[in-house]
């Protein structure tokens, strides 16, 4: 339990201390709390708000995930594509590295033309964020096998579908939940991106158009809370996948993911 807490504590207590300096910098009016709140103004409007919050964050809680699920399995259907086609490799890779320069807003009105208000142009726009570090992630897994592990395949007269099956795609599991846990993370502040870049109808739009709403209306501590509503949502995903990732490939413990 001691060296379980041990490893729990140097990221409670760091917060601690970054809010600690963040309240002492407000209360002594190094800046005006309308362009930065104190943290307890901040938690006093999570508080007062959690209403119109909570509905916010419903709504943008519900796009990271699917739109997330459509990256990882375009991601994942795309690496294995071009894994087992060099020539779709040299075709659509250059591609894919292309699409991540696209800005959001030149494309925005077009997917709303298509698809109108709802809710699948933002889906769009969070896959397309996150769908590149699942591609990229995704193949060098595949490539990763083992060579002795292919000769012995080879060996054994595996049919491609069978390396496929048997040997490369449980290779690249790691890599690809590692490519997850990035997209996850970039997928939060995608939400954000498409809340606030596609047009929208409705009275809730998402967590990312009420931030704007907010700091343009000089509500900046519900615009704080909002953003830390984002930031914790990030964490718990993250490190969610992480021990995800634990029960799904188990021979793998990855360091740098910190899961405790």
């Amino acid at each position: 339990m001691r060296r379980r807490l041990r490893r729990l504590a140097p990221a409670p207590l760091l917060g601690l201390c970054l809010l600690g300096a963040w309240e002492l910098y407000a209360q002594l009016g190094g800046v005006d709390e309308a362009v930065l709140p104190a943290p307890h103004a901040v938690a006093s409007s999570l508080w007062n708000d959690a209403g119109l919050l909570g509905h916010n964050f419903a709504v943008t809680a519900e796009e990271v995930v699917l739109g997330l699920a459509l990256a990882l399995a375009a991601g994942l259907a795309m690496a294995v594509a071009i894994h087992l086609s060099p020539l779709l490799r040299r075709a659509f890779y250059p591609l894919a590295v292309g699409s991540q320069a696209v800005p959001v807003p030149v494309i925005a009105v077009l997917l709303v033309f298509w698809w109108g208000f709802g809710i699948f142009p933002k889906l769009v726009v969070i896959a397309l964020i996150c769908f590149f570090p699942v591609l990229v992630t995704t193949i060098d897994g595949l490539a990763s096998l083992d060579p002795d592990e292919a000769k012995l395949l080879r060996t054994l007269d595996a049919s491609r579908w069978q390396a496929l099956r048997f040997a490369e795609l449980p290779a690249a599991l790691p890599a690809a939940l590692s490519g997850a846990r990035i997209a996850l993370a970039v997928g939060v502040i995608g939400a954000f991106i498409a809340e606030t870049s596609t047009p929208t109808s409705g009275a809730y739009p998402g967590l990312g158009r009420e931030i704007v709403l907010d700091a343009g209306g000089f509500q900046t501590a519900r615009a704080y809370a909002a953003t830390a509503l984002l930031f914790g949502f990030a964490v718990l995903c993250f490190y969610s996948l992480a021990l995800a990732e634990r029960r799904l490939a188990p021979w793998r413990a990855d360091p740098a993911a910190g899961a405790p």
